[in-house]
């Protein structure tokens, strides 16, 4: 059909590390010696003023992820399948954003179809990380988002976070990533990865923005009827009318289970620190269990390479997607060609791997044990926060197997928490080559702090704290970690709220 567009017309491998090397070598001056946009808005990529007649108190620069909908600039996930795609309609989330002031400047790189850590499974080549000199990951899937927040080039960024793809970017770069809970914002006109985890995010460098844009704009209020996951107008006024019990003092736990021997010593004394900080400002810091989150990380590489697999089913050169050359013969030969030529090597890995767990020889050994776990993860969560999750109508959990070797005050009472602080990542932002030496299990070891509260749909935000480095000649990059807040379901604005608290005296 000549409206496709044929794959071996586009390139469909990122560059290697050499042409990354010579890239970094450049001389910096754009956006594109990072490679975190794959299309701008001219007139605003640049613009440091609002157009004519706007309101100057709200207008802001926004950058949007590429597997977000946009009428007017192409949505392509960094895919090749999707190299001349343009959307009909606009994601609600941009509506929204527009209708409080947004400029688009435009679409952001990221891994293709949102799978990956790093930024560097694209058709459109790697990003790169700006605080540093060298090759060096922006982490993934949004790292085109953090990038462009960093630079400046954005004053909010819009991000999916499936299993930590807006709070390992913000963490490697330096910013704010905000993953909201689950069913907060529409994911109408996101294009799906896994249904279940899959969540809309923003970015930005102070708490304060995203706290202003998300609460003081009511965008936390507006329920979408076109995304059956977005939580009813009636569960968000009850929420709203509940309001907050602030008559006790607030405490914050430790999760014991995410003092891992793979992580930095430099950001396990930044963890630490922060910790002392809380409980200088009057904050009850405790030592938590989350004994499930040992087997986190397998259960979601089950699931969603599972949900992928289904989702992913429809671009065939028919349906949607990119048609290969001399593919216009019928049935599984079309696809085959298709789906070959224009998916990369991670998304065909994580294809078959969610095939194989959805098969009846596998499902019960794979899919089904990894919800099991899901469900526990959810259950540790809940049992330690001294909130109610919302969506539960009663709390009944045994809570025999919280780790008897756990010296807690008392595992009912006074123990239960009400956020959680953790690293965002074991280590710094790696260099490309080092990954490029790594194996796939290596690679999703980065996700072994953010996975968690995926799986149980809980609020998180990553935040920016700097590094003690006695190396003079340590890039930045190896003197900025992230830090995770981690609180309970639909307690997002408290979140936010001892976040901003908690990055000011960080940045004091």
């Amino acid at each position: 059909m000549s409206s496709h567009v044929k794959l071996s017309r586009v390139c469909l491998r990122p560059a290697g590390s050499r042409g990354i090397r010579q890239l970094t070598h450049q001389p910096r001056r754009s956006h594109h010696d990072f490679n975190h946009f794959v299309r701008t808005e001219a007139s605003d990529a640049t613009a440091t003023a609002p157009p004519t007649g706007s309101d100057t108190r709200i207008s802001f620069k926004l950058a949007v992820k590429d597997n977000i909908a946009t009428q007017d600039l192409p949505t392509t996930c960094s895919s090749a399948i999707l190299s001349s795609y343009r959307s009909p309609y606009e994601a609600t989330i941009v509506r929204q954003l527009r209708e409080r002031g947004a400029r688009i400047v435009g679409k952001t790189n990221m891994d293709e179809f949102g799978m990956g850590s790093h930024s560097l499974n694209s058709i459109h080549g790697p990003v790169l990380n700006p605080l540093s000199p060298v090759a060096t990951s922006a982490g993934g899937s949004s790292g085109g988002s953090a990038v462009a927040v960093q630079t400046g080039e954005a004053d909010v960024a819009l991000g999916t976070d499936t299993g930590g793809s807006i709070r390992l970017p913000a963490a490697y770069c330096g910013v704010v990533g905000y993953k909201p809970s689950y069913g907060m914002l529409s994911r109408f006109g996101v294009v799906p990865y896994a249904n279940s985890l899959d969540t809309v995010g923003l970015l930005a460098k102070d708490v304060g923005v995203i706290e202003d844009l998300v609460f003081g704009t009511g965008l936390d209020g507006e329920h979408d009827a076109r995304d059956p996951t977005s939580l009813s107008q009636s569960f968000r006024r009850k929420r709203q009318s509940q309001g907050t019990d602030r008559r006790s003092r607030l405490r914050v736990g430790i999760p014991l289970e995410y003092n891992i021997e793979e992580l930095d010593p430099k950001i396990r004394a930044a963890w630490s620190d922060a910790a002392d900080r809380l409980q200088r400002s009057g904050i009850d810091v405790v030592p938590v269990s989350l004994p499930s989150t040992k087997h986190a990380l397998s259960a979601y590489y089950v699931i969603a390479p599972a949900e992928a697999s289904s989702n992913l089913a429809k671009y065939d050169g028919v349906r949607y997607g990119t048609r290969g050359d001399e593919s216009d013969g019928a049935g599984e030969v079309l696809y085959s060609k298709t789906r070959g030529l224009g998916l990369g090597d991670e998304v065909r890995r994580r294809i078959l791997l969610g095939s194989y767990s959805l098969s009846s020889e596998a499902m019960d050994n794979y899919f089904v044990r990894a919800q099991r776990v899901r469900r526990l993860v959810q259950r540790d969560f809940d049992r330690v926060f001294r909130l109610a999750n919302p969506l539960y109508d009663e709390r009944q959990f045994d809570l025999s197997d919280m780790g008897d070797g756990v010296e807690l005050q008392d595992k009912l009472g006074p123990s239960q928490v009400d956020f959680l602080l953790c690293p965002t990542a074991p280590t710094f932002a790696p260099r490309i080559d080092e990954i490029e030496r790594q194996t796939p299990v290596q690679v999703y070891m980065n996700d072994v702090f953010t996975v968690p509260a995926s799986l149980a749909g809980l609020p998180a935000i990553s935040i920016p704290t700097r590094v003690d480095a006695p190396d003079a000649e340590a890039d930045a990059s190896r003197r900025v970690a992230g830090l995770q807040l981690i609180g309970q379901y639909w307690d997002d604005r408290r979140l936010l709220g001892i976040a901003k608290d908690l990055s000011r005296q960080l940045s004091a």
